[in-house]
């Protein structure tokens, strides 16, 4: 059977009624036709297999259950698009807590039908009434080109890896792809809780796609399982984020060529993180909470400055009081 689009949902979820939310926002897809939906089930504590059932059949979709084990989203991500049917041309992502508006497909496929290669949209997130595109203030419609024939679509003028890099404007659940040139393309798995995402975009964009984008909100973000959203200063989680955003921006100049500006930026993020992981630890050692040793070794040897940010923070504070 051929398909118009697949999907790929990686799915780790701890209770039940999630994962059919995201699957009738696919069914009400506006304007397509046979469109395949591939769930991975990243051993989740909930099964998939088990939420798909309780669907019965579904007009206009295919579903099918991949087991794997525990690996995070961008191994997750992977083994979905490893199971894409090899003749399907356009492949979305979703999370399993998310949902789309009844025309994302319809308007993302209009948009890369025209040579482009890849696609995504603006979107709420969860407890918010402003869209991520507004309230971050980093797309202005006026600097880009609007496509005749689709309201609220511009092809993306500007280096977008340079967007990325500083201040990422892609949700992945909206984001749309052309596999023709791209069927190769995958996420980092070793980036297990931060970046893998954006290090794909980069691989995209590094490579040459053509991006094309919506000022419609065509996704709304829900809440599902993300041990580290809202991760509370001074705990393990906290420290665990901002390690693998540190091994993030480190990857960046070490996988992507970058100008002296872009390394200097690169550079900011890199002190910053470290001064906040090396606050946060202290906070811990403050209230004698556990230390989460193997969290602080792979930090280390990640970063060997660090052993000596407790002491630049003890004299950027004296230098403070003594001006």
């Amino acid at each position: 059977m051929t398909f118009d689009a697949a999907v790929v949902i990686p799915f780790f979820q701890t209770e039940s009624g999630i994962l059919p939310r995201a699957l009738s926002s696919i069914t009400a897809q506006q304007g397509l036709g046979a469109v395949v939906v591939i769930v991975v089930d990243d051993a989740s504590p909930m099964a998939a297999a088990a939420e798909v059932a309780t669907l019965g059949e579904l007009p206009c979709i295919t579903i099918r259950v991949v087991q794997r084990p525990n690996g995070g989203p961008a191994a997750a991500r992977n083994t979905g698009l490893a199971a894409v049917p090899p003749d399907t041309r356009y492949v979305a992502f979703l999370d399993s807590d998310d949902e789309w508006s009844v025309d994302h497909l319809a308007r993302a496929v209009g948009a890369l039908s025209r040579g482009f290669d890849f696609y995504f949209a603006d979107l709420l997130h969860l407890g918010q009434t402003t869209s991520a595109f507004k309230r971050a203030g980093r797309i202005v419609e006026s600097e880009h080109v609007a496509l005749a024939g689709l309201d609220g679509v511009f092809t993306y003028s500007g280096d977008m890896f340079d967007q990325i890099m500083r201040g990422n404007v892609i949700g992945t659940s909206t984001v749309v792809f052309d596999r023709t040139r791209f069927a190769h393309v995958r996420f980092r798995e070793e980036y297990y809780s931060a970046g893998e995402d954006y290090l794909c975009w980069m691989d995209f964009a590094r490579k040459g796609a053509r991006f094309v984008f919506s000022t419609h909100c065509e996704a709304k973000y829900g809440r599902g399982v993300n041990v580290y959203s809202g991760a509370q200063w001074g705990t393990a989680r906290h420290l665990e984020r901002v390690h693998n955003e540190f091994k993030y921006r480190k990857a960046t100049m070490r996988l992507h060529p970058v100008t002296p500006e872009q390394a200097g930026f690169l550079k900011r993020k890199k002190a910053e993180l470290r001064e906040e992981f090396t606050r946060s630890l202290l906070s811990m050692i403050r209230r004698r909470a556990r230390v989460p040793v193997r969290v602080l070794a792979r930090q280390l040897a990640l970063d060997p400055v660090l052993a000596i940010e407790p002491l630049a923070l003890i004299a950027r504070k004296l230098s403070g009081r003594l001006r």
